[in-house]
């Protein structure tokens, strides 16, 4: 794998739908692809733009229109059990609920339609974390930071909103392959607005 630090002008910054097109770009000839990369924007600056980490699968085309290539390195995940990390995580922790209408509306298939509602307390987004990681490591300390709402429009489609929280702390690895999956696959919804990218770094 590969971490990149990425720049977005500030045009392409001020709406979260831009950033996933931008990166997308620098994978190109590739149009069948499926999207291999995680990515957390790290700070924007009022008419200057965004700073990017993005972790993919593939090396990232250093040539792109929109996102500018600053640095890049490979990422070799080398996890052992009972290992002491620290990490940090920006997640939309959510939980799924049944339409509440009498009768419940349904989608095409004549399933129940559900939807995705934020957690706002500090314990309910804590147990949220603890069940994503579950069989791969345990917490051993934690901080929970809650971010800004993140406000995203789509054309032809009403404006939407995210609420991230930030995840900062020490966990210990209890399934070496299984937190490697979890941080390359990213943890819960909304990845494509800057959320479920793991970073961890040695703790000692």
């Amino acid at each position: 794998m590969y971490l990149s630090k990425i720049a977005i002008p500030w045009g392409k910054s001020q709406n979260a739908y831009n950033w996933h097109d931008c990166l997308w770009q620098l994978f190109p000839h590739q149009p069948d692809a499926k999207r291999d990369f995680l990515f957390r924007v790290e700070h924007t600056a009022v008419g200057q733009g965004s700073q990017i980490l993005m972790q993919s699968q593939r090396e990232p085309n250093p040539i792109a229109v929109g996102a500018k290539l600053l640095a890049k390195r490979d990422y070799p995940l080398t996890l052992k059990s009972g290992q002491v990390l620290r990490f940090i995580l920006v997640a939309n922790p959510v939980k799924t609920m049944k339409d509440q209408e009498d009768p419940p509306r349904k989608n095409k298939k004549g399933e129940v339609k559900t939807c995705r509602v934020p957690l706002f307390k500090e314990e309910q987004q804590r147990e949220w974390l603890e069940r994503k990681l579950l069989g791969a490591a345990r917490l051993e300390s934690i901080t929970v930071q809650p971010n800004l709402p993140l406000y995203f429009r789509k054309k032809d489609h009403p404006p939407g909103k995210i609420v991230p929280v930030t995840f900062e702390g020490v966990l210990i690895v209890d399934q070496s392959i299984q937190l490697e999956a979890l941080i390359i696959n990213g943890i819960g919804p909304a990845k494509g607005f800057g959320c479920g990218l793991l970073s961890v770094a040695r703790f000692r």
